[in-house]
């Protein structure tokens, strides 16, 4: 271990009452230092620009002996140790002529698989909304040597030339050493996701299957959520019927399914209280961060549904703030694995039933689409193809996670299922949006077991399984070709998707067996 990483990942960079601040004094170090304004609720509203998303194209792995042969370079960008130590060596240097806000906190609600994580970060808000993200220790507990270190400046330049890196803005992940370095940007999903790309390069070799979903639990058995941004897992799995587990990274263990993190950080944006009503109340409590999100500066109202910053507005907030909660953050095996899809091009079914090389197959794709106003140049839908449902964090091939889902998924009986949380009736734009009551009815019925006493009908076009009615729905919802006003409309629509699925998973069929080959829409000849 370098000096350098001795100096960040053991010992405190700064004062020791800048360690493990609460909430009320990180309030007031945010406001001293003009980072932040109160909402008329008491939550603390923060803005991220120039940077209001993630910036994947600056994110890097450290190559070595470790990650050579173990990391997908097809898709992670490499770093040589030397530009690291460089990286490294300035940031720390940087960190010293700052105040530093210190963090000691948890991963994983299994104890099997706890690691301690200590996050020095520049921003007193950063420092609160990791607090809220992460699990917090015991009261009572010392703070012991972490097992990761993240540091975060946002001040911090980087040099291409010197770091090996694209831009001033740079997220370096080290495995080996197990530090995190993020610079140059204030958005504090950064962090967050340093966390979740270090436990899914760890995760699978201990046989446990890191998942980019959300979880709850029933006595009618456990669920997960899979699905990108947009696409409801933080709205669908916050059921006030159900006991949540957590809204967005989980792993599916010998024990069953836990959460990594103890916060939840939920899409904003036209936020409705009718609909959303224990995310709207969450919303409104002190000690949430409100990221991105509109504010009156006169009256300190916060308007949800104000984009001008930018689409990906955002809430994070500790998981106790909604009511019905896990306190454990763990749940039994999935009796239900659920893949949302927000689909703009309005051809798939609300919920389908798949099998489970059908899973793999729509896990390994992980699809959903842009529609216009959600991004700059986007006049249109456009097909995403993530995989795993969150490519930019899975430093491993697909395949390994793909095997493990088929492992889990055969080995306790779950039942799968496809949910179209997007269009219907046509496109975005002439379609409408699939009603969330539906959805949340289709769910529950799936979830409860309604959907397996009822009959079903092969999809010609993507095979698969979709039900001929369900419990308080319009059946003719359930057939997409019905609802649009020309059958033709849908069948091109439906073969342009169908290509688009065909060519993204090109790069993946060596890697899977014929099964999964053939769980691939049908495509633009055979439909």
């Amino acid at each position: 271990m370098t000096a350098q990483t001795r100096a960040v990942g053991e010992q405190p960079l700064r004062a020791e009452e800048l360690n493990d601040l609460g909430a009320p004094q990180l309030y007031e170090e945010a406001l001293k230092r003009k980072e932040a304004l109160i909402a008329r609720t008491g939550a603390l509203v923060v803005e991220t620009a120039p940077h209001t998303g993630r910036s994947p194209a600056d994110k890097f792995i450290v190559r070595d002996a470790l990650t050579d042969q173990s990391v997908w370079w097809g898709a992670n960008q490499p770093m040589g140790p030397a530009q690291f130590d460089k990286l490294y060596a300035d940031m720390s240097a940087h960190a010293r002529s700052r105040d530093v806000f210190t963090q000691n906190l948890q991963c994983c609600a299994d104890p099997e698989h706890r690691m301690r994580i200590r996050v020095h970060s520049e921003f007193a808000w950063h420092s609160l909304f990791i607090q809220n993200l992460l699990i917090r220790p015991d009261s009572n507990q010392t703070p012991s040597a972490p097992d990761l270190t993240i540091l975060v400046l946002p001040s911090f330049r980087a040099d291409p030339s010197r770091h090996g890196c694209r831009s001033q803005t740079v997220i370096a992940l080290d495995f080996t050493r197990r530090v995190a370095l993020i610079g140059g940007t204030k958005y504090a999903g950064e962090i967050k996701k340093a966390v979740f790309t270090f436990l899914n390069f760890l995760m699978p070799a201990r046989g446990v299957l890191p998942m980019h979903c959300a979880a709850n639990d029933h006595e009618s058995g456990a669920a997960v959520f899979f699905g990108l941004s947009g696409t409801g897992k933080t709205t669908l799995s916050a059921d006030p019927q159900r006991m949540l587990v957590g809204d967005d990274e989980h792993g599916w263990g010998e024990s069953g399914v836990f959460n990594f993190e103890g916060g939840c950080y939920a899409k904003a944006i036209r936020l409705c209280r009718e609909f959303e009503p224990e995310i709207h109340a969450a919303s409104e409590r002190f000690g949430v961060v409100l990221e991105n999100v509109a504010i009156d500066p006169a009256t300190r109202r916060v308007n949800f549904d104000d984009d001008a910053k930018t689409e990906n507005t955002r809430i994070a907030y500790p998981l106790d703030f909604i009511a019905n909660a896990s306190n454990a953050g763990r749940a039994g095996h999935p009796k239900n694995v659920v893949m949302l899809t927000c689909d703009a091009f309005g051809v798939l079914p609300p919920i389908a039933r798949l099998d489970p090389a059908q899973a793999v197959y729509h896990f390994l794709s992980g699809y959903t689409a842009r529609v216009a106003g959600t991004e700059n140049g986007v006049r249109e839908p456009q097909a995403v193809f993530s995989t795993c449902f969150g490519a930019p964090f899975m430093p491993r091939h697909p395949s390994e996670y793909g095997d493990l889902l088929r492992e889990r998924i055969l080995q306790h009986g779950a039942n799968c299922w496809l949910v179209n949380t997007g269009w219907t009736g046509g496109p975005f734009g002439e379609g409408k949006r699939m009603p969330i009551a539906t959805t949340r009815a289709l769910l529950r019925a799936a979830l409860e077991g309604s959907l397996e006493k009822v009959p079903y009908r092969g999809d010609p076009y993507f095979g698969l399984e979709t039900p001929l009615y369900a419990p308080g729905i319009d059946a003719a919802l359930l057939d997409p070709p019905a609802t649009w006003p020309s059958r033709r409309g849908y069948e091109t629509a439906a073969r342009q998707l169908i290509d688009l699925f065909r060519a993204n998973f090109e790069s993946l069929a060596p890697f899977v067996d014929p099964e999964v080959q053939s769980a691939a829409p049908r495509g633009a000849a055979a439909a």
